[in-house]
Parts: C-alpha cells; sequence; structure tokens
C-alpha cells in the first residue's frame, strides 16, 4: 500500500483540546440520538398518515405527494449526501421506508451499470502507462463486483415469497453495501497510485455512483436497522444464513475427499494450482475442494467473484506452499501483485502456506488477497514484506494462522476477526518501520474494521526497527487489539499517524483491550482522540466474531474453532 496523504489539513490536538473535544462529542451523540429518535417519530408519522389515506378516498392528491416528499427528505437527512441523495429519490411514490431504501439501491447500481466499463475510453490515454493500464482493467473488474454486491442486496430486498423482517437481514446488507463502496474506492485507489493522467476525470465520473452507494449504506444503517417491522421474502436461503457450503462432516475430515488433485510429481489429476482453478464451476452452489499435496507451486491465481463455495487445502503450513513474487517495484499494481486472490463468497483455507518472495526491497508485494465473504483461513501461513495480507472486504475468519510482515503487512476494509494467530513483524531495510495494520474505511457507515483478538504479537527473526501496532490509512480507520499478548518490542505509543507529525481524524476508532506481556502497557500511547486505550467491555464487544463477522451464523464448530465473544 502506497503512503497518500490521506489525511492532510489535519492539525495536531492537544491536551485541552482534546478534552474539549471528548466533551462536545458525548454533546453530539446525545443530540444525534435524540435527533435519530425525532427523525423515526417523523418516518413513522408519515407512514402513518399514508395509512390514513388509503382508508379515506377523499383524500387530496396532493397531501400524498407532500407526504412523499417530507419522506425522502426525512429519510436522506441520514445521509453523507443530502442532495444527490434527495434528487435522485425525487421519483419515489411511497413514504414507506423498505420501498425508498429498495429505491435507493437501483438508483446506485443503475448509476454503476452506466460507468462500469469506461476502461475502454479510456484505453488510447493509458497506452504509455503500464500501471495506468493496469488500474482500468483493475476499475473495470471491481466496478462490476460493486454491481454484484448491489444486486445481492436488491435480491435480499424485493424477491417474493414468505415474510422475514428487513432489519434481521442488516447484517448481510450492510456489509454487501460496504464492499461495494470499498470496490469503488479500490479502483480510484489504483488510478491514484499509477499516477494516470485521467484519475481526477473518472473520480468525477464516478461521484454519483459512489454517493448513491453511500447513501444506500447509510440509509441501511441508520433507518432499516432501526425500524423493524418491514417484511422480505424468506423463501429460499440468503446469503447471510447459515450457508450450504459449511458441511460439518466434512470439516470433520481430515482429509476431505477433493475434486481434484493437485500434485506436482503427476500423482494427482493435475500439475498446477492454476490447472485445478480452471476447474472450478462458476456460482455453483455446490462445494469444489481442491487438495494441493505438498511442494512449492510458483504461480500467481486469480479466482473472480463468480467461484463461489471453493475450500482447498494441504499438507500443512510449510509444506505445500502458493509461492509468487509480483510486486509494485517491477511494475505491478499493488492490488494485482497478489500472489493468491478470491473474491467468490464462502472460501476456505486450511494448511498452505501463501508467499510473496519479491522481498523487501520491492516494495507493495502481496502474498493474498480476499474479497470473499463469510470465508474461513485455518492454519495457514501468509509470508511477505511490504502488504502480504489484504482482507480486502466483506466477512472473514482467520484462525490459528501466521502473519509475517514490515510494512501495513495486514491492510483492507474487510470485516475481519484474527483469533489465536502468530502476528510477526519481520526487519525491514534500514530507516524503516514497521506497521503491522492499516485499516481502510472510508464511511462511518461501514461495518469494517480489523479485530486481532486472543492472538501472539512477537518478532520473525531480530527485529531492531520501530514497530508500531498500525496507522490509520483512511478517515474512519477502525482497528482493535483485545486479549493478545504484546511482546516487548513495539515502540510504547503503539501506534503511528499516516502523515509524520499529523494525527489522524477524531472519526477514526483505534482501541486496546485486556492484552498482556511487556508491549500492553498503555501509559505512553498515542494521544489520539479516536484512540482508545483502555476500551470497555461494552466498546470491546463490538468486534467479537459474533458482532463484527456475525461468526455464530455461519461458521462451523468443529474443525475451525472460534470463540463468538
Amino acid at each position: 500500500m502506497d503512503s497518500v496523504n490521506s489525511f492532510k489539513g489535519y492539525g495536531k490536538v492537544d491536551e485541552l483540546e482534546e478534552a474539549a473535544f471528548r466533551r462536545k462529542s458525548r454533546k453530539r451523540a446525545i443530540v444525534l440520538s435524540i435527533s435519530l429518535l425525532l427523525l423515526l417519530l417523523l418516518i413513522i408519522g408519515v407512514v402513518a398518515a399514508t395509512l390514513s389515506h388509503k382508508k379515506s378516498t377523499n383524500k387530496d392528491s396532493g397531501d400524498v405527494a407532500a407526504a412523499q416528499v417530507a419522506a425522502v427528505k426525512s429519510i436522506c437527512s441520514v445521509t453523507q449526501y443530502r442532495e444527490s441523495c434527495i434528487s435522485s429519490l425525487d421519483s419515489s411514490n411511497s413514504t414507506n421506508p423498505a420501498k425508498i431504501f429498495e429505491l435507493s439501491l437501483m438508483v446506485a447500481m443503475d448509476s454503476l451499470r452506466k460507468i462500469a466499463n469506461f476502461s475502454n475510453t479510456y484505453a488510447d490515454r493509458a497506452e504509455n502507462n503500464t500501471l495506468a493500464k493496469q488500474a482500468l482493467k483493475i476499475c473495470e473488474s471491481e466496478l462490476n463486483d460493486a454491481v454484484q454486491s448491489l444486486e445481492d442486496t436488491i435480491s435480499a430486498v424485493s424477491g417474493s415469497g414468505g415474510g422475514k423482517k428487513l432489519s434481521s437481514r442488516i447484517d448481510d446488507l450492510r456489509t454487501w453495501l460496504s464492499a461495494a463502496s470499498t470496490n469503488q474506492e479500490t479502483c480510484l485507489e489504483a488510478l491514484d497510485e499509477a499516477d494516470a493522467e485521467f484519475a481526477a476525470e473518472i473520480r468525477d465520473l464516478m461521484k454519483n455512483s459512489t454517493e448513491f452507494a453511500s447513501n444506500s449504506l447509510a440509509i441501511a444503517t441508520k433507518i432499516v436497522a432501526v425500524i423493524g417491522d418491514f417484511k422480505i421474502p424468506s423463501h429460499r436461503r440468503l446469503l447471510g444464513e447459515v450457508p450450504e457450503w459449511v458441511d460439518r462432516r466434512m470439516l470433520q475430515e481430515i482429509r476431505p475427499a477433493p475434486n481434484v488433485t493437485v500434485a506436482t510429481d503427476g500423482s494427482g489429476n493435475v500439475r498446477s494450482v492454476a490447472e485445478a482453478v480452471a476447474l472450478v464451476p462458476k456460482k455453483s452452489d455446490a462445494r469444489f475442494v481442491i487438495y494441493v499435496k505438498a511442494g512449492e507451486y510458483v504461480e500467481n491465481i486469480d479466482m473472480d467473484k463468480s467461484c463461489w463455495n471453493v475450500m482447498i487445502y494441504g499438507d500443512g503450513k510449510g509444506v505445500t506452499v502458493i509461492s509468487g513474487s509480483r510486486n509494485f517495484v517491477d511494475g505491478t499494481s499493488t492490488f494485482s501483485t497478489a500472489t493468491f486472490a478470491i473474491a467468490g463468497r464462502g472460501f476456505i483455507a486450511r494448511d498452505i502456506t501463501f508467499k510473496n518472495t519479491a522481498g523487501a526491497e520491492k516494495h507493495q508485494a502481496v502474498a493474498f488477497r480476499s474479497g470473499s465473504d463469510e470465508s474461513v483461513y485455518y492454519r495457514c501461513s501468509f509470508n511477505a514484506f511490504q502488504d502480504t495480507l489484504y482482507p480486502h472486504s466483506n466477512r472473514q475468519f482467520y484462525r490459528d494462522c501466521d502473519v509475517a510482515g514490515t510494512i501495513d503487512f495486514i491492510f483492507g476494509n474487510a470485516a475481519v476477526v484474527f483469533q489465536g494467530c502468530n502476528i510477526q513483524p519481520r526487519q525491514p531495510m534500514p530507516n524503516q518501520f514497521v506497521t503491522i495494520t492499516a485499516q481502510g474505511k472510508i464511511d462511518p457507515n461501514q461495518n469494517t474494521g480489523i479485530s486481532i483478538q486472543r492472538c501472539t504479537i512477537s518478532p520473525l527473526g531480530t527485529l531492531t526497527a520501530q514497530t508500531y501496532l498500525g496507522r490509520p490509512w483512511k478517515n474512519f480507520s477502525t482497528t482493535v487489539i483485545m486479549e493478545t499478548n504484546i511482546g516487548g518490542f513495539l515502540n510504547p505509543k503503539g501506534w503511528i499517524s499516516w502523515v509524520a507529525n499529523v494525527d489522524p481524524p477524531a472519526s477514526i476508532f483505534y482501541g486496546e483491550y485486556r492484552n498482556s506481556g511487556l508491549g500492553s502497557a498503555t501509559a505512553n500511547r498515542v494521544m489520539w482522540a479516536g484512540y482508545k486505550p483502555a476500551m470497555t467491555p461494552a466498546e470491546a464487544s463490538k468486534y467479537n466474531v459474533e458482532s463484527l463477522i456475525q461468526g455464530p451464523s455461519w461458521l462451523p464448530s468443529t474443525n475451525v474453532a472460534f470463540q463468538s465473544t
């Protein structure tokens, strides 16, 4: 991940200013709660008025139109982009918040579809910029993934059949809408990284799609999540219910029966992982199992969003190794450097090492990238230097894994929990410092964040460089370290700003909770407004398996052990 000036313009906060800020924040929270209550009462009043109108044939149609306009304005008041919300929903003929929410989704998807293939328009202008060419391909892929996330959301809201409360689906809706926003941000990041001459033009082109996706996310978070009496169909299994791919009998088996076996010596069905991946059926509800025998497989794998319900397992960490060396210095965009990438939902990996061998001098070089919703990584190893592990988006769980790296070596905008893992900072190049995390939350309503719980943070080999738990990458970055053993190598400040000598905005959330070890003392930690050196149990509970990734509803309870709280 390249260093970008995400927080320019934010000044340093001294102790008096910080205390004043906290007082103001408490007041704002009270005012916001009251305002939200009044808003909901207004919406309920508007709905009630409409229901009353349905019972009366004498009601003036102008009153109904006024009520519909009032409902849209009320609902849009919770968004970050109120004007674009109101103008985009002016065709609404309903006061029902669920219907207005559904319309906002359709508007967002229509806007994305109109621009999803814009890369063709700019291809000639990228002819002499290799990174810009790659960025356009990334944009095409990411925008199409964003469309798919919106389609999943609309499918959950608008199908037919029996009744089920929309509010009970809120975690799924927020996850997919968060992913749609992250997909768009990834496109813009790739263009900025490439220093593409047309980056500003595309940012303007995507203004509506980014704002509309954010508006839908805000409505889902602040309206739909609170009013729980809207119904959606439940005649079929939706994505967030207990997924069929979690087959306990299969997970109980030490070596599940594979659909295809990979072996370099020819003793399997194929000799490369790429050949096995080519056999994966598209968008299949049936699980597809790939067994990769011991050996090192030097190849790059990219499984797109159509690769559903794939499980890949090997003979153990360090025994089965998938290795690549793509890197930024040699001309590959950060996003595309991944040795192994997966976007399709329901992915499971176990007993495999994923490596990027490019080395520290090659800067960004990702070993593994995941945008797979409800994905599990068990007894795996992720080994590289800068930007090792990229939990890009959606819900992910890592158990008993090893993650080693130097700068920002766990980064992205997924909702991700690590339990029982070994987090291993390693020596970087001279004059560099080490940052374990760089979280990328871009919207206050996204339900994303990095949670490192009951893990061990200790060096891989000799480590003399200054080392930090992380740095905030975006304006709403969210990272917590909980019940984890932290070694004494850590710089007492704990965290470091993205921009040198500039505190991050108060909108971040960074926290620590009941950690142990010589590096866990918080007395000399940073004094940021958005940092909590001693989270309360209530605050910490928002970042456990149950709350952050809704694990009990989809994680298996056998071979992949987890603690929900």
